[in-house]
């Protein structure tokens, strides 16, 4: 195994690396989106035009080596044209998404110290526009969608504006690929700030040999060629979506850019061999489906969970069988052996019922196109009753694990690892350690902080000496803030968040995502947050499907509610909920008798994006407990 520190990228930078495919595939299909509902489809040879294209503007415009350049906006095909234009420049792009609050956008600026700024388009210039007409640091704005801006009197720039001349002379090709040539792989590509889940955002510094780590050893990870087809829903600016996008583009495989509106339509029709998305919208396909099978009755509903269930014990049964489920403490010959008789006999069992069962999923399998061959899932965990019902109806499901310091890669449960219920392997010449709070390494299956260094990892915040040394070990090991547990065959579990735990006033530490994910089983939940820090007991604030609230405490009670007041004010009728939910929480599922929830109530409105939820939509938890922090001081009384 090659060392993390010697490990040497074989493009000299990730434009260079893009431009390579440009040449080698000029003529495929690069990217599909749509403009009011009329679709275009542009290939290699086409991307590098607009590239140079847009490159030459910017420098027209004084952007250069070393400029930062705020970039807001969402998903579509010029925000990764403006990416690779001020990549080939040398450029520093500091991303961020239409809904970032003014205030969130200006500490942004403020301390990335941005000189120029690309805005999607004139509504949100306009939102931004009174914070941005005191900002004298940013000297030049560009519109990405917007009528003509600029005048002798101001600096603003739409980019129809910028490139009305679209002829490219032999000069122009020469030009850029003498830029293209001068980056290295030391020089830095982007600061993304970190999601708000805990405080303020720190400003990652991520450089070309960071994500090349990515781009160069993730394909055998996901088995990803020229062939390969994504369809895209994730913020392009996130640092999980942004690494697969440059994937894609590095690999020849093109790109479909879709919306939470369109996205089940376009899976059907445009049949992707990949989709990558996070854990939350795993869970609302899984609402939905379940919904979808509750509205033809209880009879079809419990049909469909036996045949879920029946998956789900096969392919255990078969995972056991073949030694593909997680070992921790390592078992002697005869207990291995009479563990694999067992699962012997239980396939033998329920093959019948297994092939039926798979015969009747197909239909829902077949929503996903046809010709899916990989899901990957990271930005977060992924529930295991998720992983086990998405496994269930034949979705090969790829749990991965990253976080924006390692651009994102740091362990992935692809091609290369069968060991299910983990997160894989670290990827490649990654070096993963998990420690007790010593810093001393563990044994397997011991849970403890997960350390990680290699070619991925960042050199540090900007500007944050503070957050550098809190970040980094002495020998160099980057804390993640996560907690985890090795396999004995060294597959990683992800078993927390450090920073998240719960710590009750007995002293018991509680991770709230496992016991959260129990709870967002229920059909009527849409969301939970679990409080209690420093308290005697756990509390949950759930948002709720108030339909499927409403029907489910006439089926289960034979008690109909109007409205929230009904549920606020009424006490015992919140302890019966609770009870339906502690159910969830025993001991035979994996919870402790401190675990189950004390107290619960439900809040009138859903999280957004941008307020309570970050873009990948994590909760923001102490944004979440400040704002009901009357309410949750209330339930603990």
């Amino acid at each position: 195994m090659t060392n993390s520190s010697n490990w040497q990228p074989s493009s000299p930078s990730v434009i260079a690396a893009i431009m390579v495919t440009c040449h080698k595939f000029p003529k495929r299909p690069a990217f599909v989106y749509r403009v009011a509902k009329q679709e275009f489809t542009v290939d290699y040879a086409k991307l590098r035009e607009d590239v140079i294209l847009l490159a030459r503007a910017f420098e027209e415009r004084k952007v250069g080596r070393g400029s930062r350049v705020m970039l807001l906006s969402d998903n579509r095909y010029a925000w990764i044209v403006t990416d690779l234009a001020l990549m080939a420049l040398g450029a520093v792009s500091v991303p961020r998404g239409s809904e970032t609050p003014t205030q969130e956008l200006e500490f942004i600026l403020n301390h990335a110290r941005c000189s120029f700024m690309v805005v999607e388009t004139d509504a949100l210039l306009a939102r931004h526009q009174e914070m941005l007409s005191t900002h004298k640091e940013v000297k030049t704005l560009f519109i990405i969608e917007g009528t003509d801006k600029h005048t002798l009197f101001n600096r603003l720039y739409a980019y129809n504006d910028i490139l009305k001349d679209r002829t490219l002379s032999d000069g122009d090709f020469k030009r850029f690929d003498h830029m293209v040539a001068a980056v290295t792989q030391k020089d830095l590509v982007t600061i993304i700030f970190t999601s708000v889940t805990t405080g303020k955002p720190k400003g990652v510094m991520l450089n070309h040999r960071n994500i090349l780590f990515n781009t160069e050893t993730l394909p055998p990870v996901i088995g990803i060629t020229e062939k390969d087809l994504w369809v895209s829903i994730l913020p392009s600016w996130h640092i999980f979506e942004r690494a697969l996008e440059l994937l894609a583009l590095t690999s020849g495989s093109s790109i479909v850019y879709s919306n939470l509106k369109t996205f089940s339509n376009d899976l059907v029709a445009y049949q992707p061999t990949l989709v990558a998305t996070v854990p939350r919208l795993w869970e609302s396909l899984y609402t939905k489906v379940t919904a979808a099978v509750m509205e033809k009755g209880g009879r079809a509903f419990a049909i469909f969970n036996l045949l879920v269930k029946i998956s789900i014990r096969f392919r255990r049964a078969r995972r056991q069988f073949l030694g593909h489920l997680p070992q921790f403490t390592r078992a002697g010959l005869p207990t291995r052996c009479v563990r694999k008789l067992i699962a012997l006999f239980e396939m033998m069992l329920l093959a019948v019922p297994y092939w039926l069962a798979q015969k009747k999923l197909a239909p829902l399998k077949a929503k996903f196109g046809g010709r899916l061959r990989m899901a990957v899932s990271g930005g977060g965990t992924l529930p295991a009753y998720l992983e086990n019902w998405l496994d269930a109806i034949g979705i090969r499901i790829t749990n991965a694990y990253g976080m924006t310091e390692c651009a994102p890669a740091i362990a992935g449960r692809g091609y290369n690892s069968n060991i299910f219920g983990t997160l894989g392997r670290p990827i490649d010449v990654t070096e993963l350690r998990i420690v007790d709070s010593e810093d001393q390494p563990v044994a397997p299956g011991v849970e403890g902080d997960i350390e990680v260094r290699g070619p991925q990892v960042f050199d540090g915040y900007d500007d944050n000496d503070e957050e550098n040394r809190k970040a980094f070990t002495a020998d160099g090991f980057f804390r993640t803030g996560d907690l985890g547990k090795m396999t004995i065959s060294g597959e990683l579990v992800l078993t927390g968040r450090s920073k998240e735990i719960i710590v009750l006033a007995s002293g018991e530490n509680i991770d709230p995502s496992r016991i959260e994910g129990a709870i967002g089983q229920l059909p009527f939940v849409n969301d939970a947050v679990l409080v209690g820090q420093d308290r005697k007991g756990l509390a949950a604030l759930i948002v709720p499907d108030w339909d499927k609230l409403k029907d489910f405490m006439t089926e289960r009670f034979g008690h109909t509610i109007e409205n929230a007041e009904d549920l606020h004010k009424d006490s015992a009728l919140r302890d019966r909920v609770k009870q339906e939910i502690n159910r969830l929480l025993q001991a035979k599922n994996g919870f402790k008798p401190y675990e189950k929830l004390q107290k619960i109530d439900f809040l009138k409105h859903e999280f957004t994006v941008g307020e309570e939820l970050t873009n990948t939509f994590k909760k923001r938890r102490y944004i979440i407990e400040r704002k009901y922090k009357e309410l949750i001081d209330r339930l603990f009384k």
